[in-house]
C-alpha cells in the first residue's frame, strides 16, 4: 500500500509540475514565435486562431484543450486503465489552469532559438510525463492505446499526425511559421524518443551462483521466459550458471535489484535486442 501511495504521489507531483512546464512553454517560446505545438493542444491552439482570425469570436485555447479531451479519455479509458486517464485529465485541466493564470515574457526574440529550446523542453516535460504511466492526453490516449495492442513505438506516427495539422496551419496562416512548427515538432518527437523506451527489448545475461533460487524469484514477479546454461569460471574454474531472459527496457532496474536480493553477487549484462521472434509478455498500462 506504501509503494502504492507513494507512486501515486510521485505521479500526482511529475503530472503538476509537467502540466506547468506545458503551459510555460506555450506562453515562452509557442506563442511569442507563432508556432503550433503537438496533439490536441495544437489542435485547440489552431481552433483558436482560427476563429479569432475568420469569425471574430475566440475559443480559447484552454477551453479546446478540455472540450477535445475528455470525449476521448472517456472512449479509452477502459482499454487502457483508469488510473492513466484520471491522471492524464488532471494534467489537461491543470495545463489549461496554468494557460490562464501565468504570464510570462518571451525568452528570445529569434524564432530558432524558440524551436529548440521549446521543443526539447516539450519532449522532455511530455517523457517524464509518460513514464510515470500518465500522458498529456489527446492523441497520447489513441497512440498509447494502438502501440500498447501492437508493441511498438508510434511517435513517428504522432509526427505525422502533427505534421498534417501543421499544414493546415501553414496553408491559413502562412508556411514560414508552419516550417518553423514542423521543426518544433520535430525535435519535441526525438527528444520522447531519446527518453522514454517502453517498447524497447532488451536482453539480460546474468551470471549466477544460484540459478534456481534467483529463477523462483523471477518468475514469481514476473511473467518473461528465462533459460539457465551451465557455465565454468574461466579464472576460478568454479561451476556458475548463464541466465537469458528478454525483458521490456523500462522493467531493467527493478529486475537487477529483485535478482540482487536473492544473490548480491550476480553479474547481469544489458544487451539490445534489435529483433525478437516469439511470444513477449507486455505488461498493461497501469
Amino acid at each position: 500500500m506504501f509503494h502504492l501511495n507513494k507512486k501515486c504521489f510521485l505521479t500526482l507531483i511529475t503530472v503538476i509540475l509537467g502540466a506547468f512546464v506545458q503551459a510555460y512553454v506555450i506562453k515562452v517560446f509557442i506563442q511569442p514565435a507563432n508556432l503550433l505545438s503537438s496533439g490536441f493542444t495544437g489542435v485547440a491552439i489552431l481552433i483558436e486562431k482560427i476563429t479569432s482570425t475568420y469569425f471574430h469570436f475566440s475559443f480559447s485555447t484552454s477551453l479546446g484543450m478540455i472540450v477535445l479531451n475528455v470525449p476521448v479519455a472517456i472512449l479509452c479509458y477502459k482499454s487502457i486503465s483508469p488510473r492513466f486517464t484520471f491522471f492524464s485529465l488532471l494534467e489537461v485541466f491543470l495545463a489549461s489552469f496554468f494557460l490562464k493564470i501565468i504570464h510570462f515574457p518571451p525568452f528570445f526574440d529569434d524564432t530558432l532559438l524558440n524551436v529548440i529550446f521549446g521543443g526539447t523542453l516539450y519532449g522532455l516535460m511530455t517523457a517524464s510525463i509518460l513514464k510515470m504511466n500518465a500522458s498529456t492526453g489527446g492523441t497520447d490516449f489513441v497512440a498509447l492505446y494502438i502501440s500498447n495492442k501492437k508493441g511498438k513505438s508510434i511517435w513517428s506516427y504522432v509526427f505525422i499526425f502533427n505534421s498534417i495539422i501543421l499544414l493546415i496551419f501553414g496553408f491559413m496562416f502562412g508556411w514560414i511559421h508552419a516550417g518553423y512548427s514542423i521543426l518544433f515538432q520535430f525535435i519535441s518527437t526525438r527528444t520522447i524518443d531519446l527518453f522514454y523506451h517502453r517498447y524497447e527489448r532488451v536482453t539480460l545475461q546474468v551470471t549466477t551462483k544460484k540459478a534456481q533460487a534467483v529463477m523462483d524469484k523471477y518468475i514469481k514477479n514476473y511473467r518473461h521466459g528465462i533459460s539457465c546454461v551451465e557455465a565454468i569460471g574461466g579464472y576460478s574454474h568454479e561451476k556458475m550458471y548463464l541466465l537469458h531472459t528478454v525483458v521490456s527496457s523500462y522493467e531493467v532496474l527493478d529486475i537487477v535489484e529483485l535478482m540482487k536480493t536473492v544473490d548480491s553477487h550476480i553479474i547481469v549484462n544489458v544487451i539490445k535486442t534489435e529483433n525478437f521472434f516469439g511470444g513477449f509478455y507486455r505488461p498493461p498500462i497501469d
